[in-house]
């Protein structure tokens, strides 16, 4: 087997960036890393969720940036996979390409990441950028084990199914101490905590980790028994659910 070096003599190509964005309403320069700002004014082609928003980021960041000269393709549940390769040609073609995730990294929970894994079957140069990350911040903040644990997304719809993956989830808690993260539609939270409060014992910890880094910022880790005393409206918040011991 061939040794490659992986640390070579720098010189310039097109990269992919993936670019975070805010999690919540505010300055983005209190949650982002000030090299955003040349890459995303020196960036003319951009993957993105809703160009919409993309765009409003983009003049958050920077008012000069003049939006009509810039190219922007969607990545989201109506994409089809074998559209997104030809997202990646002005690589090709020596121009850089940021991916800008709608609230925090891309490619984690965001779709992001099968732009990515094409990126690197071509042989791309992949940069991360340093963002926020509702998961790890959550993570960071419940006082749950952070050496093993396991991002769910969201959970099943039907209350029934949702209640016996809670189940499976639980347990897995208290047979691993492995941390248990998991996020739902914001306008479905309340039945989601309502569940959790039904569904496990009562000395099992659940952490809220609602609008972080938001100006109405809460977190806050609590056994289920202690939840059930004062249970917070989470309607149409964003939140992050966090089971461990």
């Amino acid at each position: 087997m061939a040794i490659i070096p992986i640390f070579t003599k720098k010189f310039r190509m097109a990269k992919l960036y993936l670019v975070p964005n805010v999690l919540s309403e505010g300055d983005w320069q209190n949650v982002l890393p000030a090299q955003i700002f040349q890459i995303l004014t020196n960036t003319k082609y951009f993957i993105v969720e809703d160009i919409r928003t993309a765009r409003r980021f983009l003049k958050q960041v920077n008012k000069e940036i003049i939006i009509d000269d810039c190219t922007f393709y969607e990545l989201n549940k109506r994409t089809k996979y074998a559209e997104i390769p030809n997202y990646l040609k002005p690589i090709e073609q020596g121009f850089d390409v940021a991916v800008i995730s709608e609230a925090g990294c891309p490619g984690i929970a965001d779709p992001g990441a099968d732009v990515v894994k094409i990126a690197h079957q071509k042989e791309y140069k992949v940069v991360p950028l340093v963002g926020p990350s509702s998961i790890l911040l959550a993570l960071m903040a419940s006082g749950m084990n952070g050496q093993d644990f396991a991002f769910k997304g969201y959970l099943p719809v039907k209350p029934t199914d949702r209640v016996k993956e809670i189940q499976v989830l639980e347990k897995r808690v208290t047979n691993q101490r492995q941390t248990q993260i998991f996020i739902e539609i914001p306008y479905r939270n309340n039945h989601l905590i309502s569940d959790l409060l039904k569904s496990c014992v009562p000395t099992t910890l659940l952490c809220i980790a609602a609008n972080i880094t938001g100006e109405n910022e809460f977190i806050a880790t609590k056994t289920i028994q202690q939840w059930k005393n004062k249970v917070p409206d989470l309607h149409k918040i964003p939140v992050i659910f966090l089971l461990g011991t």
